[in-house]
């Protein structure tokens, strides 16, 4: 793609519009967090912090804050030569994500579920009603995410908190463009009302290992996935993570 197609590309993705100075690092993350998970920012495409800071009339720090924080929520990765690219859907890690994701779920839940309030039950409960009739895949990866967030939020350690949905945030992304190849919407239902009706009894073990069930469901479906599609996954950036961000 050549320069003046790159740039009314990403103005026609992202606006042009310059936010004010305090909330610029801010505001950049959220356009384009929002633009990757909902697919119009494809795998691949390099994200250049000066083409940002141009398109929003910005200094290139805060794009290169930016760029840092959706690196850390595995939107980004660092390549050589391009620096900052949107990742693939899904790594040669993903099964090994998924296994740390069953621990640090698992213990989330474990902190959480004697202090869930009745509120928290409601809340849950309204995102298996709302998946259960959604149709619009991009929304059921948000709901699927915050139906699971709910769940844990009441755990002590907000540091674990923010490991389990930086890894939410991830599958989110992945379930959007392959829930409707993945056949698991159903079941994926039957899953969640089995994990809220044990966690509203307060059964924490039984929970929990009800959990693990459900996030090996999702091991299996990356598992076809990476063999229906092995094109797709790209091997890990070998550049350093300092001097490519630089770029």
């Amino acid at each position: 793609m050549r320069r003046t197609e790159k740039e009314q590309f990403l103005r026609e993705i992202l606006g042009d519009e310059q936010p004010p100075a305090h909330l610029a690092r801010a505001v950049i993350e959220e356009k384009l967090r929002a633009a990757i998970l909902d697919g119009r920012l494809p795998s691949g495409i390099a994200l250049r912090q000066q083409e940002l800071a141009t398109l929003f009339g910005v200094s290139r720090m805060p794009v290169r804050e930016a760029l840092r924080q959706l690196e850390a929520q595995s939107l980004l990765r660092v390549e050589t030569h391009k620096g900052a690219v949107v990742a693939p859907l899904i790594n040669e890690d993903a099964t090994d994500a998924y296994a740390l994701r069953v621990l640090l779920e698992s213990e989330a839940l474990r902190q959480s579920i004697p202090l869930l309030t009745p509120d928290d039950i409601a809340m849950a409960r309204s995102y298996i009603e709302q998946l259960e009739n959604e149709t619009d895949y991009a929304k059921m990866g948000t709901l699927n995410r915050l139906f699971h967030m709910t769940l844990y939020s009441r755990a002590s350690n907000r540091r674990l908190l923010k490991l389990v949905e930086d890894g939410l945030n991830e599958e989110e992304r992945f379930l959007r463009f392959n829930l409707k190849y993945m056949g698991l919407g159903k079941l994926s239902q039957h899953d969640h009302l089995e994990l809220l009706q044990m966690a509203e009894a307060g059964a924490v073990e039984s929970t929990v290992a009800a959990l693990a069930h459900h996030l090996n469901r999702g091991v299996e479906a990356i598992n076809n996935y990476l063999k229906s599609r092995p094109a797709e996954v790209a091997k890990p950036a070998s550049a350093s993570r300092k001097r490519a961000l630089a770029q």
